[in-house]
């Protein structure tokens, strides 16, 4: 049984989280969705990913399931065992979210 996303879900995941539930990362930036998270896994040090990858649950996934609310994606997250698995599992999932939304 395959879940179907509204596309109300669909936008929600795409856009900002709220201003206190932002993603923190040590070098002072702030990440606010998942297209700021895809472009910080591409650019971030070894240290700074591997400081939050490694974390107990992993600090990436844990966001994306607790604060964007896209289980799949955490998994993912989880799963990723390099930063360029992590930043192409961002990247692929917003493209498959995008494809979701309706054309006006």
């Amino acid at each position: 049984m395959t879940s179907r996303l509204m596309p109300e879900t669909v936008r929600q995941r795409l856009g900002d989280v709220s201003f206190e539930k932002r993603f923190y990362c040590a070098d002072g930036t702030y990440l606010n969705n998942l297209t700021e998270l895809a472009k910080a896994l591409e650019s971030m040090t070894d240290e700074m990913y591997s400081r939050y990858a490694a974390a107990p649950g992993n600090d990436f996934s844990v966001w994306v399931k607790e604060v964007v609310g896209d289980d799949k994606l955490a998994r993912d997250l989880a799963k990723a065992k390099t930063q360029r698995q992590a930043a192409k599992a961002v990247t692929d999932r917003i493209a498959f979210l995008r494809e979701k939304i309706p054309a006006a």
